[in-house]
């Protein structure tokens, strides 16, 4: 089920939290995953308890926001498998404010990221999909990206063109066999999450306030999220592109 043997995956952001879920997933289903991050220790580190567990990883040193970064992934991994399979754009930054508290170079440097990036990314691997007739893509939104958070309001709008992106470029390309969709989480234990609770001066108090706000009274797991990537980027999705999947214990009911 969900086998991706001699599959090419590529995850950004992959040095912690939901990209690493990514990529072990991926790589215990038998894809030869590339861990990207800009983090290279930590990205080592996934790397080696992938190969630990008998699977294919190699790190590669990647900011999105750099286009020479994006032109060397291309190279690098074109010149060791030829083609790239799956493309899973999760890497993020996030920002905490209303506009108030808000400045444009706030707005800039997580568009930077959660936007251009993607987009940068996206096309310089997108024609080989092309030439290929064969591509999957799975882009990292939110429920910031369908429903508006209070004091995110950089976060949400660069999350929301996430989903518009990750529509039109199903759109573009159903008939050229790639298909685009983007997974919209909750609140989800990731590093940076607890790290953030850790901050207050009632870290339980705060978890359990985080929690709450999902209907079934906790957060997610890298894993959960992990597990519909896994989905998405498989044969058995065939039929799926252009969604934006919901995983976020019922957070948007009722809104």
């Amino acid at each position: 089920m969900f086998d991706l043997t001699g599959k090419i995956a590529l995850v950004t952001g992959a040095a912690s939290g939901i990209g690493e879920a990514i990529a072990n997933t991926f790589a215990s289903s038998g894809a030869f995953v590339y861990v990207a991050d800009i983090d290279a220790e930590n990205g080592g580190r996934v790397v080696a308890e992938i190969k630990h567990d008998d699977g294919q990883a190699e790190f590669l040193k990647l900011d999105v926001a750099n286009d020479v970064d994006c032109q060397n992934a291309l190279g690098i991994v074109h010149a060791a498998h030829g083609r790239l399979d799956i493309l899973v754009n999760n890497a993020g930054v996030g920002h905490v404010g209303s506009i108030e508290q808000t400045t444009a170079g706030d707005l800039d440097r997580l568009y930077a990221v959660n936007v251009r990036g993607m987009f940068s990314l996206t096309k310089t691997f997108i024609p080989g999909m092309l030439e290929r007739k064969y591509g999957v893509i799975v882009n990292m939104s939110s429920v910031g990206g369908v429903a508006a958070v209070k004091d995110r309001i950089a976060y949400c709008t660069t999350k929301f063109a996430v989903v518009g992106f990750t529509k039109c470029l199903a759109l573009d390309h159903a008939l050229d066999g790639i298909r685009a969709n983007c997974i919209c989480p909750g609140r989800v234990e990731t590093p940076f999450v607890k790290a953030r609770i850790n901050e207050y001066a009632d870290p339980e108090k705060a978890y359990r306030e985080m929690a709450a706000t999902q209907a079934v009274g906790r957060m997610g797991t890298p894993e959960e999220i992990a597990a519909a990537a896994l989905y998405l980027a498989s044969d058995e999705a065939a039929f799926v592109t252009g969604t934006a999947l919901l995983i976020e214990g019922g957070f948007t009911v009722g809104k």
